[in-house]
């Protein structure tokens, strides 16, 4: 045999070795579209859906038990007909993929059945020559996942799949490759890889802190054996089983060599092998690994030295020998002297070195504190000017109660100024008339602010409305685990969004006659399902203003009617019969027999009004006036402001709340009792500074270890409060007088407040109560309540 074609032969054998190890590859490495997915981990991603998938995998069955099932004396024909083609020298084409894989075993040496087995293994072959292999590298968990993937689909289809493995949003995962991260929309063929390579990519979150990458757990692989066809001679070849050991792990490289031509390395076969695991230690922590016992000995070596002086038979050169003198002598006194006089200097230095730092510390410390003493005091004015720009604001857009408060209080105030002024400088017939004309003003300005409050009560009026079918009509709404919104319309949901959508519609304005006939005639038609008084009246009042505009009325005049036609679908839409999503919203429960405790009469108005409508403070015995009678006798006589009184109280609240040590008296205080504790016993001012702007005030603890009460607190400013509760001791903070004074305002607090039965459950140990009804037994109540009978 030549030396060619000894040369033919081995190249003939490494291209059957290459397909060999091509089809090994395949068979390693499924794809999703042609073969069974055994394993999650190494799926293929494929971006269409997973019934074709399925169908694919169902047809490769089917043609492989088909193939089972058919006459052996097609497949014989088949094979006779590739060993003619073999013999002949030409080739023979075939559309079939069996003859073209069954060509390398038509070999006398091949028996039939492994004809059969070699045409039944070339069926399962998958042919995808767009796949590479994909080595992902979990970071920091360092685990090895390998899949293939196509290079030409794009790197999302990559993180969807971990996404889903991971249990972390695909857009936090991100992808590097080569020391560049992948876009989303980009492909490995972009980036220079081709099909049949192998990359390796690392897999990271953009957020470790709050989506981690963990280990992806998953059940014991069981190893795959393969068989491996190996040539070992001319015309010889040898099945060899092979088993495949698949690890997660990313092998280091600890040491190999690599081939000079071909390019591969070859690792040692420590890195080739599971890695033995550690066994667990039982018992590590006992006594004798955690005691240590140590033993010390002293060494002395011994140094053997000798000298060498000239002697008959011996001559030592003293070239190099040094005379040494005797210097000054010294006493122990002398040195010790010279190194205290050393230490001086040293520590002179220091201390120099020292108090400059001390000095620069409290320049330092002085520095910021000057500055934190501006920035508060630039604070405190700029806090005031926002809140008189603030109280300008409400005092000339008014919109709320408190806002008209403000109103009639500061036209009390005036109308008294004015009232001192006549009285001070007019007398006879010049007072007269200009009490006429104060009297005059204070009707028009009264007028003025009752227009107002018209319009205020109008535009909150159609913002409730509003507000109240924008509720209605809301989906339903939850928040997944990963921070997104799941919203979710029910029938009840979108009969009250038509309903709403048909009530803006009727509250449009400036339409045309034909949209106004199209929204009238929709609301007809919602109206006409149910039959009640209310929609009867509905539906004639529409059939009034179709006529009255075919009549060619004007616009302004049909006003009137079109309102009364809202408000009686704003009705209808409020009637859970015809809406029923509506009755999670309704203040007034559809039992009435709910109603018959909770119902009360107001002597003032002569209404029977729920309990909700009646003010009841703590010293309060029985309810007689409605908050809408009280805020109207207020107004017309006294016109006080109690908004100032409101933010004392709710500073207090949120005071209390920050201790959470379980206060419950501060909760239980009203507004009433806290003017009344305000005027009477602290007379509306701080007690150390007598300030009296009560939007600078706060109630604070006297003594901060026990809870707030009425006889537990005191009045200061805000910046006084806050150094108040920083003492450590009240009696070493303020003097004997100052402690005595307080303690009386806390006696007369005790004895105001123990006519509350709830307050004074809290007083029941307390002898200083009787003590103090004993003394004063004679003086009239503190306070007196005022009753308003209604006339006659």
């Amino acid at each position: 045999m030549s030396e060619q074609e000894e040369e033919a032969d081995s190249q003939n054998a490494v291209d059957s070795s290459k397909q060999t190890e091509d089809a090994l590859r395949s068979i390693d490495i499924p794809v999703p579209s042609e073969s069974d997915q055994t394993e999650g981990y190494e799926s293929e991603l494929d971006p269409s859906g997973g019934g074709r998938e399925k169908r694919i995998e169902d047809l490769s069955d089917q043609s492989v038990s088909s193939l089972e099932l058919n006459d052996v004396q097609q497949l014989m024909d088949s094979v006779m007909i590739a060993e003619r083609a073999e013999d002949g020298g030409g080739s023979l084409a075939k559309s079939g993929s069996a003859v073209q894989s069954a060509r390398p075993y038509s070999k006398a040496s091949l028996t039939f059945m492994e004809k059969v087995k070699a045409v039944k293994e070339s069926l399962r072959i998958p042919m995808k020559d767009s796949l590479a292999t994909v080595k992902v590298i979990l970071l920091p968990v360092g685990q090895e996942i390998v899949i293939p993937f196509k290079v030409d689909t794009v790197v999302n289809y990559l993180k969807d799949h971990f996404s889903s493995l991971l249990g972390v949003p695909a857009f936090v995962l991100q992808i590097r490759c080569a020391g560049t991260v992948l876009k989303n929309h980009e492909t490995l063929l972009q980036h220079g890889i081709k099909p049949q390579d192998v990359v390796q990519v690392e897999m990271f979150s953009s957020h470790p802190d709050l989506y981690p990458v963990r280990r992806i757990a998953r059940p014991a692989e069981a190893s795959q054996i393969i068989t491996v066809r190996v040539q070992t001679g001319i015309d010889q070849y040898q099945e060899v089983a092979v088993e495949m050991i698949k690890s997660d792990f990313h092998k280091p490289f600890l040491g190999g060599f690599r081939h000079k031509i071909t390019g591969i390395e070859y690792h040692n076969a420590g890195t080739q092998t599971v890695p033995k695991k550690i066994p667990e230690k039982l018992n590590a922590f006992c006594r004798d690994t955690q005691t240590v016992f140590q033993k010390g000995k002293l060494q002395q070596t011994t140094n053997t030295t000798s000298t060498q002086m000239t002697k008959i038979g011996v001559y030592v050169s003293n070239i190099t020998d040094k005379l040494v003198k005797p210097g000054k002598y010294f006493s122990a006194a002398e040195y010790h002297a010279k190194r205290l006089q050393a230490i001086i200097v040293i520590q002179t230095y220091y201390r120099r070195w020292h108090a400059k730092v001390v000095v620069e510390d409290l320049r330092r410390q002085k520095m910021f504190r000057l500055q934190w003493e501006a920035e508060e005091e630039h604070r405190k004015i700029r806090e005031k000017e926002e809140w008189m720009k603030l109280d300008y604001y409400r005092r000339h857009n008014p919109q709320t109660k408190e806002d008209f408060e403000l109103l009639y209080n500061a036209l009390e105030l005036w109308r008294q100024e004015e009232l001192t002024r006549i009285n001070q400088f007019l007398t006879g017939a010049e007072r007269k008339a200009a009490l006429c004309e104060l009297l005059e003003k204070e009707t028009q300005i009264i007028a003025s602010i009752g227009r107002h409050r018209y319009i205020t009560y109008t535009e909150n009026q159609e913002a409730e409305i509003q507000s109240f079918l924008d509720k209605c009509s809301a989906p339903k709404t939850w928040r997944r685990f990963d921070g997104k919104i799941i919203e979710m319309d029910t029938q009840f949901t979108i009969r009250a969004r038509e309903l709403q959508n048909i009530y803006n519609c009727i509250m449009l304005k400036n339409v045309s006659q034909d949209e106004r006939l199209d929204v009238l005639l929709t609301l007809k038609h919602t109206v006409k399902e149910h039959e009640c008084k209310l929609t009867q009246e509905i539906l004639e009042l529409i059939d009034r203003e179709v006529d009255l505009m075919m009549r060619g009325v004007k616009h302004q005049n049909l006003e009137g009617l079109r309102k009364r036609i809202a408000t009686l679908f704003f009705h209808y839409i409020k009637t859970p019969l015809f809406n029923p999503e509506v009755a999670r919203y309704l203040k007034v429960p559809q039992d009435p027999l709910k109603f018959y405790r909770k119902i009360y009469f107001c002597h003032s108005c002569q209404l029977y009004l729920p309990s909700a409508e009646f003010p009841v403070s703590s010293t309060s015995h029985r309810i007689y006036q409605c908050r809408q009678c009280i805020n109207l006798d207020n107004e017309s006589r006294k016109r006080e402001s109690y908004l100032k009184y409101k933010c004392l109280l709710q500073r207090l609240y949120c005071s209390e709340a920050d201790y959470e040590d379980g206060s419950e008296i501060a909760f239980l205080i009203q507004l009433q009792d806290i003017q009344y504790l305000t005027e009477n016993i602290w007379a509306s001012q701080s007690v150390l500074s007598a300030w009296k702007d009560l939007n600078d005030l706060v109630m604070v603890r006297w003594d901060k270890s026990v809870e707030w009460s009425p006889w537990n607190c005191i009045l200061l400013t805000k910046d006084e409060g806050a150094t108040h509760l920083k003492l450590k001791s009240i009696e070493e903070g303020y003097e004997p007088l100052f402690i005595h004074k307080i303690k009386h305002k806390h006696f007369l607090a005790k004895n105001y407040f123990s006519q509350i039965p709830l307050l004074a459950s809290f007083l029941l140990d307390d002898g200083e109560v009787e003590e103090i009804r004993k003394k004063h037994q004679s003086e009239p109540t503190t306070k007196i309540l005022e009753v308003h009978r209604p006339g006659p």
